[in-house]
């Protein structure tokens, strides 16, 4: 298997939570590999209850009622942001207006994780990627 450490992107995240069969095979095999260290970042909390409350996340609703016991059961961690992924997500001199991938860039890149996210617009962060 691939084990390592990880951070799920907030689709990611969603998928391996309430829609598995959306993860490629292999995003799921290294989610589900017991020698895989997986984060979730505290900045995809924030986007999964704001997009759930507009509507744009429906499916969503077990991650909004039990988020830390979701991460447990997928034997994920939670990372915070800091200060210093502020800083760094900020700092990107990188043409990506979306805040919360700038901030998950940047944890990835302090915190010496690969991503697991299908969204290639993170490569320009120099970060490494897995789907």
């Amino acid at each position: 298997m691939m084990s390592g450490r990880y951070l799920l992107d907030t689709h990611a995240l969603l998928y391996a939570v309430a829609r598995p069969h959306l993860l490629s095979a292999r995003a799921f095999a290294v989610i589900n590999d017991p020698l895989s260290v997986l984060y979730a970042s505290s900045a995809s909390a924030r986007e999964i209850a704001t997009k759930y409350r507009l509507g744009k996340l429906p499916h969503a609703e077990p991650l909004i009622i039990d988020y830390l016991g979701s991460l447990a059961r997928l034997g994920a961690g939670e990372i915070p942001v800091t200060s210093s992924h502020a800083l760094l997500a900020g700092s990107f001199e990188v043409a990506h207006k979306d805040p919360f991938d700038r901030i998950l860039a940047a944890q990835a890149r302090l915190e010496s994780l690969s991503v697991i996210s299908k969204d290639r617009a993170l490569d320009a962060f120099g970060v490494r990627r897995l789907w």
